[in-house]
């Protein structure tokens, strides 16, 4: 008697998968109308997927559930300093009184 087949999870937004060479990639998009699974991979390439495609390559093991990677800025191309919050006050300004600049409004 065959061991029974794993059941493939059901993809969830966010989550990261691999797949069998090494490929890590992100479900961000996932439609039960049409049947489709949008993935987006670390690169930035953008590919849907229907339900009988990932259930096919869940159960012959070619992706498997993977752990986000630390650098995930790679797949939403973003530059490092997007990430910069742009409310931060530095130091310098944190201590700066608002009498410092009744010269400045002239």
């Amino acid at each position: 008697m065959d061991a029974p087949t794993p059941s493939a999870p059901k993809p969830i937004v966010g989550d990261w998968y691999r797949r069998q060479g090494g490929e890590l990639f992100e479900v961000v998009a996932v439609d039960d109308d049409d049947g489709t699974i949008e993935v987006q991979h670390f690169d930035g390439t953008v590919e849907e997927l229907d339900f009988d495609a990932w259930d096919d390559q869940w159960e012959d093991a070619l992706i498997e559930a993977a752990e986000a990677p630390e650098d995930w800025t790679g797949s939403v191309d973003m530059e490092p300093e997007d990430t910069e919050d742009k409310n931060e006050v530095n130091s310098e300004q944190q201590w700066l009184s608002p009498l410092d600049y009744l010269d400045q409004s002239r």
